[in-house]
């Protein structure tokens, strides 16, 4: 890890940003009701060793995804989820193997693949191609999955059907927007700074799961209000105690968070 982060890495090498960014994210501490150096926020199944394994299963995979990308670059986008998938459960099973069946990093393979996916498929790299590039690979996925869907409902759906929310396949079908209207607001330099902003907008399917639509607003309300008067890190561990108290994760922001960090380095 400490040999990665200091290495220099070229700006358009994204799974080894991909990487990186997944380190950054872990050790980023404190972070409200997630999994960081200091405790383990809201999860009582997870600890920061069990992050370290994950990470260490899963980054081999983001150079294959790369690379596949690349061996299909001649063929339309929209219809490129059909053979990247195959290798995001292999990537998945992985994890699972490395954490015993802890879902640690489910949403970072899916968005982080995607970015590599099309970093491989595009001649010339950039944040705003990878974005338009991931967009155009996940045309339609709302739609199919979860507008279309009848039966039982996973999770996601259920959200779906009862709040509109698109989760993380809307995210990626937007070409990752709620990620780059934060990027936006940002100073360039406090990763807590760009995690608060995700925060106070992302529509955080965790949060929805533990402590329903209540859950989410009073999450994005407390990301809003200490970028509004200016935060600490007192702040955030009153904040991390706040959200452990109500049994709250923002796992969706923290996936946001490593994609962040990856379109941040690519000038």
């Amino acid at each position: 890890m400490t040999g990665l982060l200091a290495t220099k890495l070229r700006p358009a090498d994204v799974p080894a940003l991909a990487e990186a960014a997944l380190w950054q994210e872990l050790e980023l501490t404190p972070k409200p009701g997630l999994v960081d150096k200091l405790n383990n926020g809201s999860h009582r199944d997870m600890d920061h060793g069990l992050f370290v394994r994950s990470i260490a299963a899963i980054t081999p995979w983001f150079l294959r995804f790369a690379e596949l990308g690349n061996a299909h670059a001649d063929k339309p986008a929209d219809e490129q989820l059909r053979i990247i998938r195959p290798m995001g459960i292999a990537c998945e099973q992985a994890m699972y193997a490395a954490t015993r069946g802890v879902n640690t990093h489910k949403g970072g393979i899916f968005a982080l693949g995607l970015l590599c996916f099309a970093a491989g498929r595009l001649e010339n790299v950039s944040a705003e191609s990878l974005c338009c590039e991931v967009s155009n690979l996940c045309r339609g996925l709302v739609t199919r999955e979860l507008e279309g869907r009848s039966g039982p409902a996973t999770a996601g759906e259920r959200q779906f059907q009862q709040y509109g929310l698109t989760g993380a396949r809307g995210e990626a079908e937007s070409g990752f927007a709620t990620v780059r209207k934060a990027l936006a607001q940002w100073n360039g330099h406090s990763l807590h700074d760009l995690l608060l902003r995700l925060m106070a907008i992302n529509q955080d399917s965790n949060l929805v799961s533990r402590g329903g639509m209540e859950g989410l607003r009073y999450v994005q309300g407390y990301a809003r209000d200490l970028l509004a008067k200016g935060w600490d890190r007192d702040a955030l561990e009153r904040m991390d105690n706040a959200l452990i108290e109500r049994h709250l994760s923002p796992g969706g922001s923290a996936d946001l968070l490593s994609v962040g960090w990856v379109l941040s380095e690519i000038k």
